[in-house]
């Protein structure tokens, strides 16, 4: 930590120049970043409406002097011919997948896989439970045509119980 007070000063005006610049190259190397996506995404509309505004962002970095000026030339230069390369049609676009799009992928196929498998398992239930509704009325029919067929008896008429006598009480009195 320096001593001196100008070198004091000087440490501090360091620190807020260091933290203006590094947010003007960010936001140049993260208007290039949108573009370059744009254009891997096969989105030519979304990048030809970013053009201006990418290189209108690189010319502020270098008034920002965060860029030098011949660099912010190569820049620009480098994504306007990406994009006419393009659309010309000497350089097709190959969508690139990420890993976590690619699981996600995956994940989403294995989940459908699963819900199909439920929905079969679900029609083969419904189709058992049905046909055993089918068979038991099948039976309860037959039952009944059965009975039917057969003529009925008639039940003798039940035996009365021998009613039995009660006798009173015996008291020992008698």
């Amino acid at each position: 930590m320096p001593n001196i007070k100008s070198a004091k000063k000087r440490v501090l005006i360091t620190k807020k120049k260091n933290a203006r610049n590094r947010a003007d190259r960010s936001k140049v190397n993260n208007a290039i970043k949108a573009f370059n996506k744009a254009i891997d995404s096969a989105n030519i509309e979304e990048a030809e409406r970013l053009l201006p505004i990418t290189m209108s962002i690189i010319d502020k970095g270098v008034t920002a002097g965060v860029l030098h000026k011949n660099a912010a030339a190569n820049k620009k230069s480098a994504i306007s011919k990406r994009l006419s390369d393009i659309k010309s049609g000497k350089v097709t676009v190959t969508v690139k997948k990420d890993n976590k799009t690619i699981a996600a992928e995956k994940a989403r196929a294995a989940k459908e896989a699963r819900e199909a498998a439920r929905a079969e398992f679900r029609a083969k239930q419904q189709e058992k439970e049905a046909d055993k509704a089918e068979q038991k009325k099948k039976k309860t029919k037959e039952k009944v045509e059965e009975k039917e067929e057969k003529p009925k008896k008639e039940k003798a008429p039940k035996k009365a119980k021998k009613e039995k006598a009660e006798e009173p009480p015996a008291t020992d009195a008698e």
